[in-house]
């Protein structure tokens, strides 16, 4: 720990001529220490607003372009002229109106990982109105009789796609002209390399953890935390390292203390994120009830009702079905090319702990030589996992072909099997070998509530970079929070996941 603001730097250089001039300022004031400040000379000045305004423009632009293509494309389908009008373009300013509404132009704001995905619903619901208001008005959007109930069905759909295409483009387009935002963590060590992780090696966030604010001087602010000085302190400190949000890691932090510190930040124009514990997490797993001024949680139950677990089950069945139909020819040639390039089955077969600690047998093709499991204990120097995993980057057991289908996760295939039998799902915590689940002990091991699936959100992160107790917290939380929708968008997330041959 450092005894000012910027005396050691990250990269090792010397502080930054902003910073020092901010400590000689307050030495009315004990200056807030930071470690590993990391300096702001040369970034753009106004750069965190410019940045939150190219999203918002980028957003408005893609939904009405993508409005202006579904009606285009609805017009040719139909083979009638488009008609520009007034009711027209109102009801195209009223769909933008309805998404400013339900939040989609300002949530990116709020949130370090934007991502299209988790807007979907909010935008099928505007597409949903807008589709119905234009059957309803179609003579007056397109030349000619209203639409039919098919065209009026195609027009829904292309308002559900089209917005959500182009808003992936956009938000890509945005977020790579812009600069990675510049982060603040106030919070102990363990949570600043946690944080810097995450933003290291994981896609969809562009930020830097430029600084880390000692806990220790948190105290200080509690007090004076909105006088005049410390507000011009905090907002110096903003000023010369060009901060644009702070993460807050609330167990740190004496909660007295966390509604003037969130205040201040607010107050001098730093966005505030909270990193909360763990337990408190499942917050997103509660409704909010206000009791006449005074606002409750009611945790949900951590199981599935009877009828979810229908649902769930009833996709899992029609989508295995499907994709068994559609992957049958690849399946075959996998299980020739297997046999062609080394001796031993085509079929791997191992135990796993299944739902409510049951073991099962685990299908996949075989990616290693004969005999894999009598060398581990071999290479286990080699181990590149934590807390009981076992995981090797270039593991030498593993066959030509095999590689091919690990970077493809096309081993993965025969599970299909394993959820027709009921042993797996399609989305659901990772079956662990009987070795591995014998470290995850306490309430972790309530992730067996749920029967295990093919994927999952501890497998789209990336096992070799997730810890088996991290692991254990999102695989609680899926299924403390478990929707059908969070199914689909785990499943959606895994298919580029795999294409980018990530692994699984």
């Amino acid at each position: 720990m450092t005894g000012g603001l910027g005396t050691r730097h990250e990269s090792g250089s010397a502080p930054s001529e902003s910073a020092a001039e901010y400590v000689g300022k307050q030495r009315d004031l004990a200056p807030l220490r930071l470690i590993g400040a990391t300096p702001g000379d040369g970034y753009p000045t106004g750069a965190n607003l410019l940045g939150d305004q190219l999203l918002r423009r980028s957003l408005l632009v893609a939904d009405v372009s993508a409005c202006v293509a579904a009606i285009v494309a609805i017009s040719m389908v139909s083979g009638r002229s488009l008609q520009v009008t007034w009711v027209g373009i109102a009801g195209l300013l009223a769909l933008c109106l309805g998404a400013k509404m339900f939040g989609l132009y300002d949530r990116d704001e709020t949130v370090l990982r934007k991502t299209t995905l988790d807007e979907a619903p909010k935008l099928f619901q505007v597409a949903t109105l807008g589709a119905l208001c234009t059957w309803l008005a179609g003579g007056f959007v397109i030349a000619g009789a209203p639409l039919s109930r098919g065209e009026g069905l195609l027009f829904w759909g292309m308002l559900i796609v089209f917005p959500v295409l182009a808003r992936a483009g956009a938000r890509s387009l945005a977020l790579n002209a812009a600069p990675a935002e510049r982060c603040l963590l106030v919070g102990d060590g363990d949570a600043a390399r946690t944080i810097r992780a995450k933003f290291s090696d994981h896609h969809g966030v562009k930020a830097d953890l430029v600084a880390h604010l000692d806990p220790s001087d948190v105290a200080q602010w509690s007090a004076d935390a909105v006088s005049a000085p410390r507000l011009s302190e905090i907002r110096e400190l903003g000023r010369s390292l060009h901060i644009q949000r702070a993460i807050i890691a609330s167990d740190c932090i004496d909660p007295t203390e966390m509604p003037d510190l969130i205040c201040t930040l607010k107050t001098v124009g730093i966005k505030v994120s909270v990193l909360p514990r763990l337990l408190e997490v499942v917050g997103s797993s509660v409704e909010f009830d206000d009791l006449h001024g005074v606002t409750m949680m009611g945790i949900k139950r951590f199981a599935l009702t009877r009828s979810s677990t229908r649902v769930k089950r009833g996709f899992d069945l029609v989508a295995t079905v499907i994709g068994m139909i559609a992957v049958a020819p690849l399946f075959a040639a996998i299980a020739i090319a297997i046999k062609l390039d080394s001796r031993g089955p085509v079929f791997f077969r191992q135990r796993r702990v299944g739902r409510h600690g049951e073991h099962f047998e685990v299908l996949k093709f075989r990616t290693m030589v004969e005999g894999a499991d009598a060398m581990k204990e071999s290479l286990r120097d080699r181990n590149e996992a934590q807390d009981g995993l076992f995981k090797i980057a270039d593991d030498p057991r593993i066959t030509g072909v095999g590689s091919l289908l690990r970077k493809t996760a096309l081993d993965e295939l025969p599970q299909l099997v394993n959820i027709l039998r009921g042993e797996m799902s399609l989305v659901g915590p990772r079956p662990l070998v009987v070795d591995e689940d014998q470290h995850v002990t306490g309430w972790y091991r309530q992730r067996l509530e749920l029967t295990p699936g093919m994927t999952g959100p501890w497998q789209i992160l990336g096992p070799a970079r997730v810890p088996l107790r991290e692991m254990g917290a999102i695989d609680y939380l899926y299924v403390a929070n478990w929707s059908l929708w969070g199914d689909l968008k785990i499943l959606l997330r895994t298919i580029p996941h795999v294409l980018a041959r990530r692994g699984l």
